[in-house]
C-alpha cells in the first residue's frame, strides 16, 4: 500500500482510460514474457516487514513520520496507520548464506528503529496483531496523511457503501463497526519473496499455494484482538473483511473477495493471475502512467507497466505473482501470509521454511496437484489459520489421497523436505540447517508465538479480574524476551 500517488479523486474518465491501460499492459506482459531469455538469472529471495511502535505502556503510538524522519533511510516507509512502519530488506542471493544474511537484516532494521525511536520513548515490536490496539486507535485519525491511503479508503468504503462490519469467531466472537480501512493496519506481517524463471513461475506459484497452510500454522503470532482470543492467525480473517468492497458479503459469497487465497491452480504462467485481477476486479487507484508499453517494446527495452503493477497491489492475494522492471526484468512470488515476528531468527526461520518448501515442492507440482484439489489447499489455508498447531490438514498420504494429519506432522516432514531442497539450490549447509532447526525446534516444543500469547494471557487470567490488564502484562513480557532476541520456543511464559 505505500507507493505515493499525485491525487485522491478520479473522474469516470480516469476509470476508462485506466482500464484501456490495463488492457494495454496486459498484451505488453504477454509479449515481453515471449522474449527469449527475460527474466532469467540467479534466484533470489527478499523479505518486507512491518512493524508496530509502542510507547511505555505498551499502547500504539502514532509516530510513524517522527521516527521516519529520523531514520532517513530508503529501506523505510509508511504503512496504512501512524504507529505501523515497513522495512524493505535489499534482496539477496539464495546461494551461500541467505538466512545468516536475512537474519542480520532485519537485526539492524530493528535496531535502527530502536535508536530512531529512543528519544520518543518508543520502541518497535513485530507481531502480527497488537494486542493492546483498541478500538479508537482504528479511528481515521489514525490513518497515516498520504494520498494513497486516503484514495484507498475512499474508494473502499464507497464500494462497501458505508462501514465496515468485523465479525470474527474464534475462541471468542469478536463483532465490531468500524468506519475505514484503517483496521487493515493491525495486521502485521512478514513478507517473503522468491525470484523465478518465467517457464518455472505456474510451477512455482502453485507449490506456494500448497505449502502456505503448514507454513501459516507453524509461524501464526496473532491470536487476539480488540481483547478478544480469536483465530491464531486472525490476520487472516481481518485483513479480509478490513478491506471487503462487497456489501452485505457473507462467508460463501460468490462475488471474489480482494483479499482471498485465490480461484484456481495455475495453469499456464503468470500473465493468467494478472488477467484475472484485472477482469475480477475494479480499479480502487486509476493513476495513469505515461508510459505507451508497446513504444517501450518496440524499442527494445522493458516496460514498467505501472497500471497493472498499481491495480495488482490493491488485489491481496495471500501469494501474489510479482513482475518489475527493474534489472532488465523478472518474475517473483511474493509469500504474504506469515506474520511478523516474534524475533529475527524466528523470521528467519519461517522464510527459511516458506521458500524452502516452495521450491522442494514444484520438483513434484504435477503430481501433487492430479491428487490434491485447490478447494483442499484452500481449505487447509484457513485451518491453519484458524487453530495454528491445533489444526488437521489434508495431506497426501502413501497412496496419495490426501487424509487428514496433524499439522505439526506435516510442518516437520516439511523441514526436511525444505531442508535438502535448500542445500541443493546452493544455501550452505550449515544455513539451511540452522534456520529449519529453529522450526523443528518450535514445533517439538510446541510454542509459537500465538501459543505463547495465548498461554500467558490463560496463566495471568486465573489471579487477574481484568482482561484489559493481562493483555498489557503479555505485551511488555513480550516486547521484553523479543528485544531480547532469543526464538520464541524458547521463551519463558508470563508469570501469573
Amino acid at each position: 500500500m505505500g507507493l505515493e500517488i499525485d491525487r485522491e479523486t478520479f473522474t469516470l474518465e480516469d476509470h476508462r482510460v485506466f482500464v484501456d491501460k490495463l488492457r494495454a499492459g496486459l498484451d505488453a506482459l504477454e509479449q515481453v514474457l515471449l522474449r527469449p531469455g527475460f527474466g532469467a538469472g540467479p534466484t533470489t529471495i527478499g523479505a518486507e516487514v512491518e512493524l508496530d511502535l509502542v510507547d511505555r505502556s505498551a499502547r500504539p503510538a502514532p509516530v510513524a513520520d517522527e521516527v521516519l524522519a529520523a531514520l532517513d533511510s530508503p529501506c523505510f516507509t509508511t504503512e496504512i496507520n501512524r504507529f505501523n512502519l515497513e522495512y524493505n530488506a535489499p534482496p539477496l542471493p539464495l546461494r551461500g548464506r541467505p538466512f545468516a544474511a536475512l537474519r542480520a537484516q532485519l537485526e539492524g532494521a530493528l535496531a535502527s528503529v530502536r535508536a530512531a525511536a529512543a528519544s520518543l520513548g518508543v520502541v518497535p515490536v513485530s507481531v502480527g496483531i497488537l494486542p493492546t490496539l483498541e478500538e479508537h486507535h482504528l479511528q481515521g485519525s489514525m490513518m497515516t496523511d498520504k494520498r494513497r491511503y486516503r484514495a484507498i479508503s475512499a474508494a473502499l468504503r464507497a464500494a462497501q457503501e458505508g462501514p465496515f462490519n468485523l465479525r470474527i469467531r474464534g475462541r471468542e466472537l469478536l463483532e465490531v463497526m468500524v468506519e475505514d480501512v484503517t483496521s487493515e493496519g493491525a495486521n502485521t506481517s512478514l513478507q517473503v519473496h522468491l525470484r523465478c524463471n518465467p517457464e518455472d513461475f505456474a510451477r512455482t506459484y502453485n507449490a506456494a499455494q500448497v505449502v502456505t497452510a503448514p507454513v501459516v500454522a507453524a509461524s501464526a503470532n496473532s491470536p487476539t484482538f480488540l481483547g478478544r482470543v480469536l483465530w491464531d492467525e486472525t490476520r487472516i480473517a481481518l485483513f479480509r473483511q478490513s478491506v471487503d468492497d462487497r456489501p452485505q458479503a457473507t462467508s460463501d459469497d460468490w462475488r471474489p473477495a480482494r483479499v482471498s487465497f485465490g480461484h484456481g491452480w495455475a495453469r499456464r504462467g503468470i500473465h493468467e493471475l494478472f488477467a484475472e485481477s484485472v477482469a475480477m476486479h475494479d480499479p480502487l487507484l486509476p493513476v495513469v502512467s505515461d508510459e505507451v508499453p508497446h513504444e517501450v517494446l518496440r524499442a527494445g527495452g522493458v516496460p514498467a507497466l505501472a497500471e497493472l503493477r498499481l491495480h495488482q497491489g490493491t488485489v491481496w492475494r495471500w501469494n501474489r505473482a510479482i513482475y518489475d522492471s527493474a534489472d532488465g526484468g523478472h518474475l517473483r512470488v511474493e509469500m504474504r501470509a506469515m506474520a511478523s515476528g516474534p524475533t529475527p531468527i524466528d523470521m528467519a526461520a519461517n522464510a527459511a521454511l516458506a521458500l524452502g518448501s516452495t521450491i522442494a515442492m514444484r520438483r513434484d507440482e504435477e503430481k501433487w496437484i492430479a491428487c490434491f484439489t485447490f478447494g483442499q489447499a484452500r481449505r487447509n489455508f484457513y485451518e491453519a489459520a484458524r487453530a495454528g498447531l491445533d489444526a488437521d490438514l489434508l495431506w497426501p498420504s502413501r497412496t496419495g489421497r490426501p487424509e487428514l494429519r496433524p499439522a505439526p506432522v506435516v510442518v516437520l516432514e516439511l523441514c526436511d523436505l525444505a531442508e535438502a531442497a535448500l542445500i541443493e539450490e546452493g544455501v550452505e549447509p550449515s544455513d539451511a540447517s540452522a534456520a529449519i532447526e529453529v522450526v523443528r525446534r518450535r514445533i517439538e516444543r510446541r510454542q509459537n508465538g500465538a501459543i505463547w500469547q495465548r498461554q500467558s494471557l490463560d496463566n495471568i487470567m486465573t489471579t487477574s479480574s481484568s482482561r484489559s490488564d493481562a493483555i498489557d502484562r503479555v505485551v511488555r513480557g513480550y516486547v521484553a524476551r523479543a528485544t531480547e532476541g532469543a526464538p520464541v520456543h524458547e521463551w519463558p511464559l508470563v508469570d501469573r
